[in-house]
């Protein structure tokens, strides 16, 4: 059972949250919260799989919540009624492995907070490489920074870092490379823990800042 903690300053729509995921299968809602600082005691607290969080709220809002809650070990998705694009980088830096728009479709809502558990980013390849190139930042002093920090990659571990900074999925990276999708995986987790990356999102803006690709 995939374990969610919705986050919202407005109590109707923390309660339509709560009924549309609880008619999903597999996924049960265990707590609410209305701001960022609630928030973070009740995913220290319940320690949820998915967090659902607002950008904007009063007091502490989700963008400057997102950071600490990813540490706290749950993935988050970040739910705002504006499709602004510093909402989306801010959360992506910050840790957020999703972003959606307060109206989307109970279905893929759902999804969305499925695909997150199993450890994928909610946006789709072709999104993630579009969104990353328009707010990579590619700067000499940032590209040698990063390139510093890849330096710390194996030869196989660069190279589907590689992959992921295309957008890439495991899958299509061990069809790509010839090996298991276990063995990619493993991979992209020494690859993350190395460079102390929260996601695979992250680490993609990386290999773009590197300007690798």
């Amino acid at each position: 059972m995939i374990r969610v903690l919705v986050v919202d300053d407005e109590h109707l729509v923390r309660s339509g949250l709560r009924l549309i995921l609880a008619a999903a299968p597999e996924i049960t809602v265990v707590g609410e919260a209305a701001d960022g600082a609630e928030a973070l005691v009740e995913a220290r607290r319940l320690r949820p799989d998915v967090v659902l969080l607002d950008v904007r709220m009063p007091g502490a809002d989700g963008l400057s919540a997102a950071a600490r809650i990813v540490a706290t070990g749950a993935k988050v998705i970040m739910l705002t009624t504006f499709d602004r694009d510093e909402y989306v980088h801010q959360a992506l830096r910050a840790g957020a492995v999703g972003f959606l728009l307060k109206d989307t479709p109970p279905q893929e809502l759902a999804t969305a907070v499925r695909t997150v558990a199993a450890g994928h980013a909610m946006l789709a390849p072709t999104v993630t490489r579009r969104l990353i190139d328009s707010f990579a930042e590619r700067g000499p002093a940032r590209r040698d920074a990063a390139r510093q920090r890849l330096g710390q990659l194996t030869g196989r571990e660069l190279e589907i870092a590689r992959e992921v900074g295309r957008g890439h999925a495991n899958a299509e990276i061990a069809r790509r490379l010839t090996m298991s999708e276990a063995t990619v995986k493993a991979h992209v987790s020494r690859a993350l823990a190395k460079l102390g990356a929260a996601n695979r999102v992250q680490l993609a803006i990386l290999v773009h800042d590197a300007d690798l690709l």
